[in-house]
């Protein structure tokens, strides 16, 4: 991969590279060996969201980091600001990228785009981490999430500059102290009009969850699903909605909020590490 190299720390070095015709940020991490993982930005936040994790989780596996389309710095095509587009768009990326069969981290409005990958491509994942995002039907979110959901359209959203919303949303991190350059990056990627923009995603809930519900029975990768206990917008009832319909599943609710990668980086790394190990490819292909 390659392409212009910038990075606010020194964890983590973006560069940028086409897929689908759109230009995407990405992060990577090359180690030795056959185990890829593919980890996937929250919201609003950025793919600097693993800046947490990213030296302990790369010694591990080979890292890609990227902002999807439409959040952080990635390029933005309307028709993709859904779960079950996203998740078609992650199996096209993985194939032109050769990515191979790589374990995806999908937190956040990443998590319906991994199970809609999972649901339409059986067998390309060999596990995958989601979580603290809006999975049941009937919906259940509260707080911002359920007004941003639920209002008419986003003028008024649209009205507002995305950085004063986006700093009114990071004041839910309450253990994390971010670096100021990771804090700038989630302002700077969502300002303007561009966080009214991506809201499309999550305003699709109520017509793409049902869908995936119906899916989530059939779906083979293994899953596991970490949720915070006090999370303010998406309840741990999302979490457990999931673990009661997939077929092979774990469910761990941290004692945190919304922000589980960060306020709970220690357990979270623990978390996704031991199951990336538990389903390394060596051991599910014989």
């Amino acid at each position: 991969m390659n392409d212009r190299a910038h990075s606010p720390t020194t964890h983590m070095k973006t560069r940028q590279r086409m897929a689908d015709g759109l230009v995407i940020r990405y992060a990577e991490a090359d180690r030795a060996g056959d185990e890829t993982v593919l980890l996937l930005n929250p919201w609003p936040e950025s793919l600097f969201a693993w800046d947490t994790i990213w030296t302990r989780l790369a010694e591990t596996a080979r890292l890609v980091a990227i902002d999807l389309p439409g959040f952080g710095r990635s390029e933005r095509r309307a028709e993709l600001l859904s779960p079950r587009a996203m998740g078609m768009f992650l199996l096209r990326l993985v194939d032109e990228w050769g990515l191979g069969r790589p374990h995806l981290v999908g937190p956040d409005v990443g998590t319906g785009a991994v199970l809609f990958a999972a649901s339409e491509d059986l067998d390309r994942f060999p596990s995958a981490v989601v979580g603290s995002g809006g999975a049941s039907f009937p919906l259940e979110v509260t707080g911002a999430l359920k007004a941003i959901i639920e209002a008419p359209d986003v003028s008024a959203f649209r009205s507002l500059d995305g950085r004063d919303i986006v700093a009114q949303a990071l004041g839910g991190i309450e253990r994390h102290t971010l670096p100021e350059a990771v804090r700038e990056d989630y302002l700077s990627s969502y300002g303007g009009d561009r966080f009214a923009e991506s809201a499309a995603y999550v305003r699709s809930y109520p017509s793409d969850l049902p869908i995936l519900a119906e899916r989530l029975g059939h779906i083979r990768t293994p899953i596991q699903i970490i949720a915070g206990r006090h999370d303010a917008l998406v309840p741990p009832s999302n979490a457990e909605f999931l673990h009661a319909r997939l077929a092979h599943s774990k469910l761990d609710i941290l004692e945190t909020g919304h922000f589980t990668w960060e306020d709970g980086a220690d357990d979270y790394l623990k978390l996704t590490s031991s199951w990336i190990e538990a389903h390394r490819k060596a051991r599910t292909t014989g």
